[in-house]
């Protein structure tokens, strides 16, 4: 399941790649953007001490390894631009489930980079690491989420009113979620696939 080998995916506007280190400034802009990180388990200000670390502790993870959240950078082509990222956790006790995440800069909001770069990443999972089941649970008051996951093939699979504990009042989630014998993303936009190498709206 792991992909040790993975290095990016290609889509019509977007690069899906691994961190590298000059993405920090830009990871710990949009973090420390209040509207992003309102319904994110992370506080704004976001330190880019923290971005740093956070890249660092990529460094060594390759997508589909057992119990760990894998982080894609989002970028812009052709500028290389970071815009958001999108993660992968892969489950422990059934790798061949992952939970699904993805965050966007307010800037670029509204343009279809979020689906276009999670419906390339849905495909990798399924193409690549041979996911059965992609799934993923949202604040119900992110109604972009929610239309994003409708939009690439997810069905809601259900409500858990008050369920969680976030940021001091009880949230309602919802689960989302989308088989691989679903058929493929319609918001892939476009990917082109993983390329390999000898290195690790």
């Amino acid at each position: 399941m792991k992909d040790p080998s993975f290095e990016q995916l290609a889509t019509k506007r977007l690069l899906i790649r691994r961190f590298i280190d000059s993405d920090a400034e830009a990871l710990a802009a949009y973090r420390s953007d209040p509207q992003v990180a309102r319904l994110q388990d992370w506080e704004a200000p976001y330190p880019i001490e923290e971005a740093k670390r956070f890249i660092a502790a990529l460094d060594d993870l390759a997508p589909g390894t057992p119990g760990t959240w894998f982080q894609f950078a989002m970028s812009l082509e052709p500028s290389g631009a970071l815009i958001g990222d999108v993660a992968l956790r892969t489950g422990r006790s059934d790798p061949r489930q992952a939970e699904l995440g993805f965050t966007l800069a307010s800037a670029q909001q509204g343009r279809g980079y979020a689906g276009e770069a999670v419906g390339a990443v849905v495909q990798y999972a399924f193409e690549q690491l041979a996911m059965h089941r992609v799934f993923a649970r949202t604040d119900s008051r992110n109604h972009r989420a929610q239309r994003l996951l409708a939009r690439i093939g997810f069905r809601r699979e259900g409500e858990f009113r008050e369920s969680v504990r976030f940021k001091g009042e009880w949230v309602t989630e919802l689960l989302y979620a989308r088989l691989a014998s679903e058929g493929r993303s319609g918001g892939s936009d476009g990917a082109r696939g993983a390329t390999a190498s000898a290195s690790s709206d």
